[in-house]
């Protein structure tokens, strides 16, 4: 699946147009690459993402394309959510 049609469909970010606006920033890292919003995503990979003053690392649990808002946490595993310095 795409990264940007991942990342809404999971919720991180709320619009897949924002989420291919970061990603085509850098700031969005797959298993420590740089990703751009067309890279692909599978499970297992683990994602970074850069939003303005804090870090979110997560771990891809689930690939399905399209879910309830109930059901869109149980996509990725939390490693990290720290602050940004």
């Amino acid at each position: 699946m795409r990264l940007d049609k991942y990342l809404k469909v999971s919720r991180l970010i709320k619009r897949r147009t924002v989420a291919k606006e970061i990603a085509d920033k850098g700031r969005i890292t797959i298993n420590g690459k740089v990703a751009k919003s067309s890279s692909d995503v599978g499970i297992g990979d683990e994602l970074s993402l850069l939003f303005g003053n804090k870090t979110l690392v997560v771990q891809v649990t689930r690939i399905v394309e399209t879910t309830k808002k109930a059901d869109a946490e149980e996509m990725y595993t939390v490693i990290s959510d720290t602050p940004r310095v």
